[in-house]
């Protein structure tokens, strides 16, 4: 699909960027990035015991972690708190549509507590999938997107499968919001296992978001296409890895939306297998 003049003037200024800060930013670029994890992977212990959850969390080596589901009705101020205290931070949180849409103000304050520097939106429920529905997503994600700006925040899209799944004609939902976002305002987090679920490569979809992926959601497929823990599975991440400059990408989280209890085991084993891979 041939890119939009917003695209291709986007492309011109990320080149610019790059090729003025020079030999700077490719070291920073290949600095060690810190293992994260999603919260939502524990949300049933976070749920019982956010503060105790956190401590478990810093205490197998993660420092940074990204809040979604169910956090919204925290006290996040002892949040923040407990994270300095362990030396955990939290780049970004997950809002969802409908509170960015209705509930800004409080989505806004949620993340300068909490000291995230970018908004995720993280999902998108079925009524929102159909190619009409789309066009107006995609609208309020440039809104949004625009919206945080001002207020001194990023925005990130995180993919599932049905956005390459569903089609208009031979256009992919994906397709329609690469070609309709902002990119100098849109950027994604890209959820590794449901783009290899979709039956996507993940090493074509980074070429075609340099310099624009935030952070990647990592976690593993088993050969027969469950989700299991970082390295017990067949994605070959230290492949995809190798592209990291290109993508921009800043944040590694660990995800796996269904981890068996107790949890931490789980969280563990990708904690060890993500941080030999990272580079």
């Amino acid at each position: 699909m041939s890119m939009n003049r917003r695209q291709l003037l986007a492309g011109g200024t990320l080149l610019a960027a790059s090729l003025a800060a020079g030999p700077l930013a490719a070291k920073a670029a290949r600095a060690p990035r810190k293992v994260g994890l999603q919260l939502y992977t524990v949300r049933d212990i976070f749920a019982a015991d956010p503060i105790g959850t956190l401590e478990k969390v810093a205490k197998i080596g993660y420092r940074e972690v990204e809040y979604g589901g169910g956090y919204d009705a925290m006290d996040h101020a002892a949040l923040r708190g407990a994270m300095d205290r362990l030396g955990l931070s939290s780049p970004s949180i997950h809002v969802g549509y409908d509170a960015l849409a209705n509930q800004f103000d409080a989505a806004v304050a949620m993340a300068r507590t909490l000291g995230a520097d970018t908004i995720v939106l993280p999902w998108m429920e079925p009524q929102y999938r159909d190619p009409a529905a789309w066009r107006t997503v995609v609208s309020n994600a440039n809104r949004f997107a625009a919206q945080l700006k001002d207020a001194g925040l990023g925005f990130a899209y995180h993919n599932h499968d049905f956005e390459f799944l569903v089609k208009d004609g031979d256009t992919s939902l994906f397709d329609m919001l690469l070609a309709e976002r902002d990119p100098a305002l849109v950027q994604f987090e890209l959820d590794l296992f449901w783009a290899v679920k979709a039956g996507q490569d993940p090493k074509a979809l980074i070429r075609r978001l340099p310099g624009q992926i935030y952070a990647y959601h990592v976690k593993d497929m088993t050969a027969e296409g469950n989700m299991t823990s970082v390295g017990n599975g067949v994605i070959d991440f230290a492949d995809i890895f190798t592209l990291n400059d290109v993508a921009g990408v800043r944040h590694f989280y660990v995800e796996n939306d269904q981890a068996p209890a107790p949890y931490l085991p789980d969280i563990t084993a990708s904690f060890t297998a993500l941080s030999r891979l990272r580079a």
